[in-house]
C-alpha cells in the first residue's frame, strides 16, 4: 500500500504552537490562590500551637513538600519550613533541598489533601471557614445531625501530572486543549484512548505470549453533575466510522429485501437461491441487551465493538435479568478469550474466537456498587476506574460564546481519525506493537513493586487488579504508539513504542492504581473471603493491645517482621476505615466488635 504522511496541523488549519494542551491552570493555586493559602495559613496556625509534628515518617515528610508544592507552587516553601520544624532532627538547609526536590517533581501525583489528612491524623482539625470558604460553600449536616457551619476538605484523588499532557501525541493534544480543569483533561484523554481502543484494527501486541488487541474497559465514576457528561465528546471522535457501518448495513438491507422478494416470487425454488440476509454492521453495540444479542452483533461485525453507556447502572440491570446476564462473556472479551453461545432460531452453535470488545461506562460511585457488588467481582479487576472529585466552583458557561461549538470541533477531528482507521483497515499486512528490551525490563520492575505493595495493603483481593492494570498499560501503550504515527509515515509491519510514549503510559498507570484503590477501598469486602484468607495488613491489628502509642505498635510490627514505614501506612489504614480511633495524638484504640 502507498504511504502518506497525515500532519494534524493541516487537518485543523492550525500549526503546533497554536495547541495548548492544558489550558486551564495547573493546580489549584492558579484557580483559587486565595481559598487554599488563606486555609494552608489556618491549619499551620493550629500546628504551630499545637507544637506537633503532623509528619514523623519521612514519606510523609516527603508527601507534604509535595502537597504544598501542588498547591502553593514556591510560595509553598515557607510553609514547608514551618512545618517541618518540629521534627527532633530539624534542619533548616535538608528542609529546603527536599522541597526543591518536590518543585521539580511536577507534582508526583500528591494533591493538597495530603497536608490536611496529615494534619488530621495528628488530631489538628481541618474545618476551615476562610472568607472564600464561606462564599462557595453553605452549611452542611454532619452524620449525627449536629449543624456544621465549617467547610470540610473533600477528599480527592489524583490528577495526571502535567508531563503526560506536554508529551502526548499532537493529534491527542488537539483533543486535551479543550478541557478547561485537570479532571476534564484526564477525562478527555482516558475517553478517547477507550474510544479509539475499539477502532485500531490489524494492530495487535504480544503479552504474556498470547496475541491482544488495544481495547480498554473505562468506568469513570463521579456524583451527578461533576462534569461526566463530558464523555458524550469521545463518544464522537468515532461516530463517523459507525455511521459508515450503519449506512454499508442499510444498503447491503434494502439489496437483501430486493434478492428475497425476487426469491419469493420465483415459482421454481428448487432453481433458485435463497438469499443470505446480511449482518446488521454497528461499531456502538447497546448495552441494555440480551447474552445471545450481544454475542451474535460481535459475531456479525467481525468479533469487534465498543459498550458505550453514560449510566453505568443500565449495564447493571441487564445483568440481573434473565437473559441479560453476560458478565461472563465481558470477562472473557477482556482477554479475548473464546465465547460460544446458541442461536435458538437456526439452533446453531456459534463461537467467537478473538472477541475485541471495548466498553466505557460512566456512572455514580452507587452504579459502581450496583455493577460490582463486593470487591471480589471479576469485573473490578478488568476496568481501568476513574473518580472525580466533586468540585465547588461556577464554570463560566459564556466563557467561549465566540468560539466554534465543541461538537463542530470534535466532529472535524473525528473525520481525521476516521483516515486512520481507513488505511489501518486497508493495509496489507498487520502491524505487531512491541516494547524495547529496556522498556520492558522498567515494567516488569514497576509492576513486580506494585504487586508487593498493594498485597501488604489488600491481601490478594487487589492483586487481580494490579495485573489486568499491567495489560491495560501496555494497551495504552499500544494505542499512543499508533496515534502518534499520524505525524509520520505508516505502514510498517513492526512498531516499537516511543519512550515519550512508554512513560506516558507508566505514569497514566500510578495514577489509576490510586483510583483503583480509592473505589476498591469502597466496595463491600466478601465476608467469606475475609474469614478464610487474612490480608498480611491484619496481622498488626490483631497482634496489638486494645489501647496503643506509636513505641508499642512499632515494637509489635518489628516482632511479627514489619517495617516501621509499613506499620505506619497500616496505622493510617486502620484509622481511614476505623478499624481504631485516635484517643488522642500519639494515642490510640482498637475498635469494639460492635463498631
Amino acid at each position: 500500500m502507498s504511504k502518506k504522511i497525515f500532519n494534524p496541523q493541516e487537518w485543523l488549519n492550525t500549526d503546533k504552537s497554536a495547541v495548548s494542551p492544558k489550558s486551564y491552570p495547573s493546580h489549584p493555586s492558579s484557580v483559587s490562590s486565595l481559598s487554599y493559602s488563606s486555609d494552608i495559613e489556618e491549619i499551620t496556625r493550629r500546628i504551630e500551637s499545637a507544637a506537633t509534628d503532623i509528619a514523623p515518617a519521612y514519606a510523609d515528610w516527603r508527601d507534604l513538600g509535595f502537597a504544598l508544592a501542588y498547591a502553593l507552587g514556591e510560595s509553598g516553601r515557607t510553609y514547608y519550613q514551618r512545618l517541618s520544624r518540629f521534627y527532633p532532627n530539624y534542619a533548616a538547609t535538608e528542609t529546603d533541598k527536599q522541597f526543591n526536590k518536590c518543585l521539580n517533581a511536577h507534582n508526583h501525583g500528591v494533591t493538597v489533601k495530603t497536608l490536611f489528612h496529615l494534619a488530621k491524623q495528628a488530631g489538628i482539625s481541618v474545618a476551615v471557614a476562610s472568607q472564600q470558604s464561606t462564599q462557595n460553600f453553605k452549611s452542611s449536616k454532619s452524620s449525627n445531625g449536629d449543624s456544621e457551619d465549617l467547610r470540610i476538605i473533600e477528599e480527592t484523588v489524583s490528577t495526571f501530572p502535567e508531563e503526560v499532557y506536554s508529551n502526548l501525541p499532537v493529534f491527542l493534544q488537539h483533543i486535551i486543549c479543550k478541557a478547561d480543569s485537570p479532571e476534564d483533561a484526564d477525562l478527555l484523554l482516558l475517553g478517547s484512548l477507550t474510544v479509539f481502543s475499539s477502532c485500531l484494527p490489524n494492530v495487535y501486541g504480544i503479552y504474556n505470549q498470547c496475541e491482544v488487541f488495544p481495547n480498554l474497559f473505562l468506568f469513570v465514576s463521579a456524583k451527578a453533575s461533576a462534569g461526566k457528561g463530558r464523555l458524550s465528546l469521545c463518544r464522537r471522535l468515532v461516530a463517523p466510522i459507525h455511521n459508515e457501518m450503519r449506512e454499508i448495513c442499510k444498503v447491503e438491507q434494502e439489496r437483501y429485501q430486493m434478492e428475497l422478494a425476487q426469491y419469493v416470487a420465483t415459482k421454481n425454488k428448487e432453481e433458485a437461491q435463497r438469499p443470505q440476509e446480511p449482518p446488521l454492521r454497528t461499531l456502538f453495540i447497546p448495552a441494555n441487551n440480551s447474552a445471545t444479542g450481544l454475542f451474535q452483533l460481535l459475531k456479525e461485525n467481525d468479533e469487534k465493538g465498543l459498550i458505550f453507556e453514560t449510566e453505568g447502572d443500565t449495564l447493571a440491570q441487564t445483568f440481573k435479568s434473565e437473559h441479560g446476564n453476560y458478565s461472563d462473556g465481558f470477562r472473557k472479551a477482556f482477554h479475548h478469550e473464546p465465547i460460544s453461545y446458541n442461536r435458538r432460531k437456526d439452533r446453531e452453535f456459534v463461537e467467537l474466537s478473538h472477541p475485541q470488545l471495548s466498553a466505557l461506562l460512566s456512572g455514580t460511585p452507587k452504579q459502581v456498587l450496583s455493577l460490582i457488588p463486593d470487591a471480589e467481582n471479576g469485573l473490578f479487576s478488568r476496568f481501568l476506574f476513574y473518580y472525580i472529585s466533586m468540585r465547588p466552583y461556577w464554570k463560566d458557561v459564556f466563557a467561549s460564546n465566540d468560539e466554534e461549538p465543541l461538537e463542530a470541533y470534535f466532529d472535524k477531528l473525528a473525520l481525521n481519525f476516521k483516515h486512520l482507521y481507513s488505511l489501518l483497515k486497508q493495509q496489507p499486512t498487520r502491524t505487531r506493537f512491541c516494547l524495547s528490551k529496556y522498556q520492558q525490563q522498567q515494567f516488569n520492575e514497576y509492576f513486580e513493586q506494585s504487586q508487593l505493595q498493594y498485597l501488604n495493603k489488600y491481601g490478594d483481593s487487589f492483586v487481580g487488579t494490579v495485573r489486568r492494570l499491567g495489560l491495560s498499560t501496555f494497551r495504552i501503550a499500544m494505542i499512543l504508539s499508533v496515534i502518534r504515527t499520524m505525524e509520520s509515515n505508516f505502514g510498517l509491519q513492526s512498531l516499537v513504542c516511543s519512550d515519550n510514549d512508554f512513560q506516558t503510559a507508566m505514569i497514566i498507570a500510578k495514577t489509576l492504581h490510586n483510583h483503583a484503590s480509592y473505589i476498591f477501598e469502597h466496595l463491600p469486602q466478601n465476608e467469606q473471603s475475609k474469614q478464610s484468607d487474612t490480608p498480611p495488613q491484619m496481622r498488626l491489628l490483631l497482634a496489638l493491645p486494645p489501647e496503643f502509642d506509636r513505641p508499642t505498635y512499632l515494637s509489635t510490627a518489628q516482632k511479627i517482621g514489619i517495617p516501621d514505614k509499613t506499620a505506619e501506612k497500616q496505622i493510617e489504614t486502620y484509622l481511614k476505615t476505623q478499624k481504631i480511633s485516635r484517643i488522642k495524638h500519639g494515642l490510640y484504640s482498637k475498635a469494639t466488635e460492635e463498631k
